[in-house]
């Protein structure tokens, strides 16, 4: 998310920096907990596979390759023009609706990508509204026109493009609110237009947070599986996917895995090597306080619209889709069985935020109180889960966990006779575990965020008074941080209600969630049954998108 951007560089306070305590031994173990599943990923590399690896690389693969490389280059150029329009439009200009625009444009935050799928297939599809009312019109027949397939490549990089786009409005209107009036003026006295004060002033100062919000777009992009999975576009993740259940190797999977998060390695390495040794800093301390550009008349409808657009189009027409097909043909099961599924949802959700931060704020304090180059690293580590897609963190878990459980088990037997049963892929610790390494960083770079902006004094003031650095954490930076760890546990909270690959391959033994019952219904071609669990997903997220629209669209949030 929009904290993912933020330095985490902070002041290191004076007493006991260098000397490993009891909180940077913590720290550390923590980081190579969440660190295992890509461990084990990059270990199964070089397993001898059971003769699938071989038959993937002579068919398959270069089909993975070409779809995938296809979705992060139409995704780029989608988040990139909504993302960035749209952010400089509602900071530099005023226009009627602007304000409503500036938080209703996060709104598709809470639109899973695959639930959007599910829409706009029953909107376009032949016997959908759309093409029925063509035919209406027109006298045509099923043969006498051409109507683009929305199951399709171009297909999925629209619904991933109106999906993902908040991550670069977010970034990209927080550098934008960042920059100062002087700059603007310096601009207008050299003879720029607003245009070209954009495209030369405000567009390089904003290009490393741009840079972020499209790299944390295409993340998830790689990550995507219910979308692509229903749209039958093959990618890494429904490779993966079938070589762990189809095929039964899980090998072949890690390795699947593994060339996945190549592609993610290169994501984080091309923005970092296309700026060389440029720098984008903004010195100047006089920060934008009006509206530069009012715009009337033709502009202000132009800039209306343009801005309405993503909005209708990610938001409010496949949720009304969904609610239109929820009232009229929706689930029957609708009732208990949806309390139950909500409940799964919003447990595991709350478990994970709660755990996330608290987990936040033992690594983050821990690297601002210690000089150790170990205890920072394992900061760097512990943060490097959300560049792993929601697959490979699945794979990397359960080799490792089922093992562990199988022996656990077998141990409990032997010692006591009791037939224990699996205790930890059997219940829903192994999936919470799964949410902590691929969710972990979006709390602790939050966290980070909001330690930077407390002053070095108060940790001197803490030592001063006799406080440790546990005493320091729990009665002085604790309280400061409260804004900031609400933004943590609402990232996380609306990220885990929302994620389907891991919840999908690791949920227990009859528990669901209602991402798991909208794409089981999907996929069986029961659309409007699933727009029920869909519609909820949906409304779930709308409170938690809400408030976070509020804390983090504000200018100069001391938190994020």
């Amino acid at each position: 998310m929009s904290t993912l951007a933020a330095s985490s560089e902070v002041p290191v306070s004076p007493a006991g920096a260098g000397r490993p305590g009891a909180l940077s031994v913590l720290a550390v173990a923590l980081a190579a907990l969440l660190s295992v599943p890509v461990v084990v990923v990059l270990a199964n590399v070089f397993l001898p596979s059971e003769g699938t690896w071989p038959h993937l690389v002579a068919t398959v693969l270069p089909e993975y390759i070409v779809n995938s490389l296809g979705l992060m280059f139409g995704v780029a150029y989608g988040v990139i023009t909504i993302g960035v329009t749209t952010a400089w439009l509602t900071t530099m200009c005023r226009f009627p609706g602007r304000r409503l625009l500036e938080w209703g444009l996060l709104l598709p935050m809470a639109v899973p990508a695959y639930v959007m799928a599910y829409a706009y297939t029953d909107f376009l599809q032949f016997a959908g509204p759309v093409q029925s009312l063509l035919r209406e019109w027109t006298g045509w027949g099923a043969r006498d026109y051409w109507f683009p397939d929305v199951r399709s490549l171009w297909g999925a990089v629209a619904m991933l493009s109106f999906v993902l786009y908040p991550y670069v409005y977010l970034l990209a209107r927080a550098a934008f609110l960042e920059q100062s009036d002087s700059m603007l003026e310096v601009a207008r006295v050299s003879g720029y237009n607003g245009w070209r004060a954009f495209l030369h002033v405000a567009l390089p100062l904003a290009r490393p947070a741009i840079a972020a919000g499209t790299a944390l777009a295409l993340m998830e992009t790689l990550a995507d599986f219910g979308t692509v999975s229903y749209f039958g576009v093959q990618t890494f993740t429904t490779g993966i996917y079938r070589a762990w259940f189809s095929l039964g190797d899980h090998v072949a999977a890690a390795q699947l895995s593994a060339t996945l998060l190549g592609f993610v390695f290169v994501i984080l390495l091309v923005e970092r090597f296309s700026r060389g040794r440029a720098g984008f800093h903004n010195t100047s301390h006089r920060r934008r306080a009006t509206y530069p550009y009012r715009l009337r008349g033709l502009m202000a409808l132009v800039a209306l619209i343009a801005c309405a657009i993503p909005l209708a189009l990610g938001f409010f027409l496949p949720a009304g889709i969904m609610l239109h097909m929820a009232l009229t043909s929706g689930d029957a099961q609708f009732g208990a069985r949806y309390v139950e599924l909500t409940f799964n949802t919003v447990t595991l959700a709350t478990i994970t935020s709660a755990l996330a931060i608290a987990l936040a704020l033992l690594v983050g304090y821990a690297a601002r109180s210690s000089k150790s180059a170990l205890v920072r690293g394992a900061n760097r580590i512990a943060g490097l889960g959300y560049a792993v897609p929601g697959a490979v963190i699945a794979v990397g878990v359960l080799i490792p966990v089922t093992r562990l459980d199988h022996a656990l088990a077998a141990g409990i037997s032997a010692l006591t006779g009791i037939e224990a049963g699996l205790l930890l892929t059997g219940g829903i610790a192994a999936l919470v575990y799964a949410y902590l390494a691929r969710f972990f960083a979006v709390s602790l770079q939050t966290i980070e965020a909001g330690l930077a902006k407390i002053t070095p004094s108060m940790d001197y003031a803490a030592r001063s008074l006799g406080l440790g650095p546990g005493a320091t954490l729990a009665r002085v930076h604790a309280p400061l941080l409260l804004r900031s760890a609400l933004i943590a546990g609402l990232l996380v909270f609306v990220d885990v209600m929302k994620e389907l690959p891991a919840t999908f391959v690791m949920r227990p033994f009859n528990f669901d969630t209602l991402a798991v019952q909208a794409f089981n219904l999907a996929s069986d071609e029961r659309l409007t049954e699933a727009s029920t669990a869909a519609l909820t997903i949906v409304a779930a997220g709308l409170l938690p998108i809400a408030m976070l629209s509020k804390m983090m669209l504000q200018p100069r949030s001391g938190s994020v």
